[in-house]
């Protein structure tokens, strides 16, 4: 916003011109529950360096309950990482502060998520770095505050799980990606064609 340029105009034009094509498409939230999807899933993702003004990544992050998206968020990291699995860990501590927030949220309004709360990654390296509590050699450059999910990781909050590329949901969140693969992840976060004739 402090240096708009042309490019941010394109980018936004496109939004919007997907906006107005995909009216009809929205959000299909299930009726009832059931205990196998009671879990709190959340995805995290990020790319590396992809901003080419700052060299800065991407953190992506969505969260589904009852096998319907229901948080999910795209931000620039603060800082530049050096690594692939320095971004991973920074996404990953990124989704672990929103994962914390939504489960207060939902034990606030009795609809309390199972534990503990599960984080898909789709870099070993990150999830490593997560769950071993020995600062080493690849870690100790990284800020102190990015380590707030080894300590939940630790404490048996969060659970970090690996997740292959190919079914990570976040993916579209952090990248440009093929329009197939974008209809997949599309469908996979339970986004839907509604028919406009439904009241």
């Amino acid at each position: 916003m402090h240096d708009p340029r042309k490019s941010h105009m394109i980018a936004a034009k496109r939004i919007l011109r997907y906006l107005k094509g995909t009216l009809e498409v929205g959000l299909l939230f299930p009726v009832g529950t059931n205990s196998a999807w009671s879990t709190l899933i959340g995805y995290s993702d990020s790319d590396l360096c992809g901003d080419i003004t700052d060299r800065r990544s991407t953190s992506g992050y969505v969260f589904k309950f009852n096998n319907a998206a229901i948080s999910w968020c795209t931000k620039k990291q603060v800082v530049t990482a050096l690594s692939s699995c320095e971004a991973e860990y920074i996404a990953g501590t990124f989704a672990a502060c929103q994962a914390i927030w939504l489960n207060s949220l939902m034990i606030e309004i009795k609809c309390e998520p199972v534990k503990p709360l599960i984080l898909r990654i789709d870099n070993k390296s990150a999830i490593s770095l997560a769950k071993n509590p020995i600062s080493h050699g690849r870690s100790k450059h990284i800020a102190t505050r990015f380590h707030f999910i080894r300590e939940q990781v630790t404490n048996g909050m969060i659970e970090v799980q690996y997740c292959p590329t190919e079914v990570q949901l976040a993916d579209g969140f952090t990248k440009v990606v093929k329009l197939d693969r974008f209809e997949f992840l599309r469908r996979s976060l339970g986004l839907v064609v509604c028919n406009s004739s439904m009241n």
